[in-house]
């Protein structure tokens, strides 16, 4: 499952253990073609917590954090960010990246 955010709950919601954050928006194309691959993994894997963030009815939290593109993905582990992707990611790849925090 995932779950979506919203500037208001962003910290509490990432702050333990490994979180991935999908930035997006409707309009977004390559978020269209990410999503199916954020949800394919939640599924698959229960060491991550999986979030998206619509960055278009959110915008302080990305603001802050610097995200220019989207999708960006944006991994923390214990509320400290350790890893940011932008693009589309496939989903061999991201999962690997996820086992680098995992492990």
């Amino acid at each position: 499952m995932v779950d979506e955010l919203t500037d208001q709950n962003f910290e509490e919601e990432t702050k333990d253990g490994v979180v991935l954050t999908d930035f997006w928006a409707t309009w977004c194309g390559p978020c269209k073609m990410q999503s199916p691959v954020v949800d394919e993994l939640a599924e698959e894997r229960q060491d991550v917590k999986f979030t998206k963030m619509d960055v278009d009815q959110n915008k302080e939290v990305p603001s802050s954090l610097g995200v220019m593109a989207i999708p960006t993905l944006l991994i923390k582990k214990n509320g400290e960010i350790v890893d940011r992707i932008t693009g589309y990611t496939p989903k061999a790849k991201l999962s690997q990246i996820l086992d680098q925090y995992t492990n």
